[in-house]
């Protein structure tokens, strides 16, 4: 099955209809275990997924369909989403 969507990871060329995905830095919860957050969202739907589990946890106008292509899409880039959640260091973050 083909996606219908695109990933447009930068957020000032945004065109109607183009959807933004956001990665989070990584988290750790009180077992240790790493996980991270990714943001799919147009100009009217939103949907949150976590990694590694590549699951939507929240969705706000997704059809089921296009959730599991979310997901899927996560399955499938999972070891760049992991890269690209490595390299955000929060600290830095907001002193630019």
């Amino acid at each position: 099955m083909q996606e219908n969507f695109e990933i447009n990871e930068n957020k000032k060329d945004n065109e109607p209809g183009q959807l933004n995905m956001l990665v989070s830095s990584i988290c750790h919860n009180e077992n240790g275990d790493k996980y991270a957050f990714i943001t799919f969202s147009d100009d009217i739907r939103t949907a949150e997924g976590k990694i590694p589990d590549c699951k939507i946890i929240k969705n706000q106008g997704f059809a089921e369909i296009e959730v599991a292509s979310l997901e899927k899409y996560m399955q499938e880039n999972l070891q760049e989403l992991k890269k690209m959640a490595a390299k955000i260091d929060i600290f830095t973050a907001f002193t630019s």
